[in-house]
């Protein structure tokens, strides 16, 4: 990935509160909040939610864009090691705690709580129910697309 210069340290926590419900919607999979965040001024949400649909564009643009970090996020939610070393080794701490409690780790949880920002809550659990519907998909046969 890339060098820690380039990338843009804008952290989840930074953005508008109505901004980080639209990717919420977006994770939901609601596509009139993603078409409107990828029109925004914060197109990044808009490949996060995407990235973490598997969209190895929306990964790609990320990283061409210098929002490393929301790949290494977007991998890490899907348990991907070198994500998460990625991370721990670059200090994205809060993205962290959002795989941890996409994961639905306690001490996660309990963080976001204590540091009044439940509204992640709501948004890792929306990420989880999302990978919990990728898996049920992936493993119906009926559903294998043969692209």
């Amino acid at each position: 990935m890339q060098n820690k210069k380039s990338i843009k340290r804008k952290e989840l926590y930074h953005y508008p509160t109505k901004i980080i419900l639209a990717a919420i919607e977006a994770v939901d999979g609601n596509v009139k909040f993603h078409k409107w965040l990828l029109n925004s001024e914060y197109p990044e949400l808009a490949a996060l939610v995407s990235a973490i649909r598997h969209d190895v564009d929306a990964f790609n643009w990320l990283m061409k864009n210098n929002f490393s970090q929301l790949a290494a996020f977007s991998n890490a939610v899907d348990d991907e090691e070198d994500a998460i070393k990625w991370l721990r080794v670059h200090k994205f701490n809060f993205l962290l705690v959002l795989v941890d409690a996409v994961e639905e780790k306690p001490a996660a949880i309990d963080w976001l709580i204590k540091n009044k920002l439940q509204i992640f809550i709501i948004f890792t659990k929306k990420i989880l129910k999302l990978k919990q519907d990728q898996n049920l998909r992936y493993a119906d046969y009926h559903t294998i697309n043969f692209k």
